[in-house]
C-alpha cells in the first residue's frame, strides 16, 4: 500500500475494530469514542470554513475605524453653532439625485458629524441604497456614496460585511458561513467533553486551564489545544448562536420559532386610522416635515442619535427610532403624525420581550459595537484564539500519520464503528436528537450524513484492499 493510501486511510478511515467487545460498557466511556471521531471528522473537514470565517469576522471588527479614515470627507465637519433646517438639508441631497425617492433621514447625531439622506434607486442590486452626506451647518453636500443594508454600511464595510457572509458568490456563498456556524458550537462543546474528561482524574484547576508543564511532543500539543480551546468555548458558542440567526435556513428556522414564540422584536405602528389623511390642525394633507417630526421626537424623550422613516402614504406617520447600538442600547421608536406632530405610537426599548432584548445585544456584541473598543479588543483575542486551536488540531492530525514503515507515532486516529458500542436505551435518543437538530439546522444535517455516507465508502474500499492484499500474500 502507498503512503497516500495509507495517509486516506489513517486520516478519514481510522482503525477497523478488530472484534467487538461482549461487554457493552456504559457511561461516558461508551460515547467518548463517539464525540471524538465527530470532533475529529468537523475539526479536519470543516476547519477550513471556520478559519475563513474567522479572518473575514476580524476583518470586519474594525471596519468603523477604516470608514472613519477613508471616508472623513464624507463623515465629519467642523462645528459649527449655525445649523441649517432638516428640510433644506434634504433638499439638497434630493436636488442631487433627483430620480431616486428618499426613505430614510439620519439627523447629524453632533456637531461635528455629516446629516445622511439615503435613497432607494432603481438601479442599484437589492439591500443597496444610496447615501447623500450632507454638512449641517452649511447645507453643503459633502458625496454620495452607495451603502448596503439597514445599517447603510458604507463601501468597504460593505465589501467586507458580503465577504465574510457569502465570499461574494451570492446566496450560494451564503451556505458557507451557515456551515461554519451550524458545526461551530459541535466543535466546541465536543472538544470541551474531551478535555474535561482528559482532565478529570488529575482533579487540578491548572491542568484544566493551562498547558501542562514540561510536556513534549503530541503530549505538549494536545495541552496546548485543550487548555486554549476550553478558553475560548464559551465565546465560540455565542459567535455560533448569533451567527445563526444570519443564515438562510437556519435563519428562518430561528425567526419562525422567535414568531411562534412571541418573541418578536416589536415595532410601532405608523397607520392613523383614517383613509382621509392626517389628522392635523390645519389644512388636509399638512406635513410638519423632518424637522417637525424630529421635534416631536426630541420632545418626547429620544435623546441621541436617531433615523427618520417619512410616510410613504397619506394615511401613514413618520417614524422616528433611535439607532445607537452601544449599551445602554438606544432602540425606542415612535409614530408622528405629520399633520399635527402628535406621538400616535411608542416603542420602548425596555419593553421588548427578553429574547429580543437578548438577541438585539447579541448581534451589536457579534458585530463588535456592543461596548465599543472593548468589545472589538475580545472578538480579536477570542478569533486568534481560536486560529492557534485549529493550528494545534490540525498538527495533532498531521502527527497520526503513517511514517514510510508504517508506524504512527502519533497514535492511531479515532476508531470507526463506535457507534455499535453503544447502547440501544442511549443510541435511540440521541438519534432523535440528531434527527431534531437536523430539522432545525439543515446544513449540519446534510454535511453529517455526507460524512457518514464518505466514510462507509471508504470503509468498504479498505476492507477489499486489505482482503486482496491478504489472498496476494497467501497466494505468493
Amino acid at each position: 500500500m502507498g503512503v497516500d493510501d495509507q495517509l486516506v486511510r489513517s486520516a478519514v478511515i481510522g482503525d477497523e475494530e478488530s472484534e467487538r467487545s461482549p461487554n457493552r460498557m456504559s457511561g461516558w466511556r461508551v460515547l467518548r469514542p463517539l464525540v471524538l471521531r465527530l470532533h475529529f471528522y468537523a475539526g479536519v473537514f470543516v476547519a477550513p470554513f471556520l478559519v475563513v470565517a474567522a479572518v473575514t469576522g476580524l476583518m470586519y471588527v474594525y471596519t468603523p475605524q477604516i470608514d472613519a479614515l477613508l471616508y472623513e470627507h464624507e463623515l465629519h465637519v467642523r462645528d459649527s453653532p449655525v445649523s441649517r433646517s432638516l428640510t433644506d438639508q434634504v433638499a439638497v441631497a434630493t436636488a442631487a439625485r433627483p430620480g431616486d425617492t428618499v426613505t430614510l433621514v439620519r439627523p447629524a447625531p453632533t456637531g461635528t458629524d455629516t446629516t445622511q439622506v439615503v435613497f432607494e434607486a432603481p438601479d442599484l442590486s437589492a439591500s443597496y441604497t444610496r447615501t447623500a452626506f450632507v454638512d449641517p451647518h452649511t447645507a453643503e453636500l459633502r458625496g454620495v456614496l452607495e451603502t448596503y443594508g439597514s445599517g447603510g454600511a458604507l463601501p468597504v464595510r460593505a465589501w467586507v460585511d458580503n465577504l465574510h457572509r457569502g465570499l461574494h458568490l451570492g446566496d450560494a456563498g451564503r451556505l458557507y458561513s451557515e456551515l461554519a456556524a451550524s458545526w461551530l458550537w459541535v466543535v466546541a462543546l465536543g472538544g470541551v467533553a474531551l478535555w474535561l474528561s482528559q482532565r478529570r482524574k488529575k482533579n487540578r484547576l491548572r491542568s484544566l486551564l493551562l498547558p501542562e508543564r514540561g510536556a513534549t511532543g503530541r503530549r505538549r500539543l494536545v495541552s496546548r489545544h485543550g487548555s486554549a480551546g476550553l478558553w475560548i468555548s464559551a465565546g465560540l458558542l455565542f459567535l455560533s448562536a448569533t451567527g445563526l440567526t444570519w443564515s438562510t435556513f437556519a435563519g428562518e428556522n430561528i425567526t419562525s420559532l422567535r414568531s411562534a414564540l412571541s418573541w418578536d422584536t416589536p415595532a410601532v405602528s405608523t397607520e392613523l386610522g383614517g383613509a382621509e389623511g392626517p389628522s392635523g390642525a390645519g389644512a388636509p394633507g399638512a406635513d410638519i416635515g423632518f424637522d417637525g417630526a424630529l421635534a416631536s421626537a426630541r420632545s418626547y424623550g429620544l435623546a441621541g442619535s436617531v433615523e427618520i422613516t417619512p410616510p410613504e402614504t397619506a394615511d401613514q406617520a413618520y417614524t422616528v427610532k433611535q439607532n445607537g447600538r452601544q449599551l445602554p442600547s438606544r432602540q425606542d421608536a415612535l409614530a408622528v403624525d405629520p399633520g399635527s406632530g402628535e406621538v400616535v405610537d411608542a416603542q420602548r426599548f425596555a419593553d421588548y420581550p427578553f429574547v429580543a432584548k437578548l438577541a438585539r445585544w447579541g448581534i451589536d456584541a457579534h458585530m463588535g459595537v456592543l461596548f465599543g473598543l472593548p468589545n472589538q479588543l475580545l472578538l480579536t483575542a477570542l478569533m486568534l484564539g481560536f486560529l492557534w486551536v485549529v493550528y494545534c488540531g490540525y498538527r495533532l492530525w498531521w502527527t497520526r500519520r503513517p511514517r514510510q514503515d508504517g508506524e504512527r507515532r502519533g497514535g492511531a486516529p479515532p476508531r470507526r464503528g463506535s457507534w455499535r458500542r453503544v447502547p440501544g436505551r442511549v443510541l435511540a435518543p440521541l438519534i432523535l436528537g440528531a434527527v431534531f437538530v437536523a430539522y432545525f439546522l439543515p446544513l449540519l444535517g446534510a454535511s453529517l450524513l455526507a460524512f457518514l455516507c464518505v466514510d462507509g465508502i471508504l470503509g468498504t474500499r479498505a476492507r477489499r484492499r486489505a482482503l486482496n492484499e491478504e489472498v496476494e500474500g497467501a497466494a505468493s
